[in-house]
């Protein structure tokens, strides 16, 4: 079982910027592939950006540019800075863990945090 609990929401100016973090239990952490998803009111849950356990890094077209995302194997964590944010980035960020459990891959989910950008 894999516990994600996030951090560093709120509401914030068209233009500003926000740090998101995702802290992770487990002794794996390294092996795991991280991500951040939002959902929007009405939305479906989509992905804003994701970092393999390699260090790869994916993301949205939404957010390319703007968003960063980075992982911290020694502390469990991973970040979302987000600059440059749009009234359309509002929504509820869920950070989003991949583990491999053979024979399965099992994804986990934090209980998400809101960002609101609005004047």
């Amino acid at each position: 079982q894999v516990q994600l609990v996030e951090s560093g929401g709120g509401l914030v100016q068209p233009g500003g910027s926000l740090r998101l973090s995702c802290a992770a239990s487990g002794n794996g952490f390294s092996n795991y592939a991280m991500g951040y998803y939002r959902q929007a009111p009405g939305k479906q849950r989509e992905l804003v950006a994701d970092i393999s356990s390699g260090g790869r890094t994916n993301y949205a077209d939404s957010v390319k540019g703007r968003f960063t995302i980075s992982r911290d194997n020694a502390k469990n964590t991973v970040s979302l800075q987000m600059d440059s944010l749009k009234s359309e980035d509002t929504a509820v960020y869920y950070c989003n863990a991949v583990v491999n459990i053979p024979p399965a891959i099992v994804r986990y989910w934090g209980r998400g945090t809101q960002v609101t950008v609005s004047s």
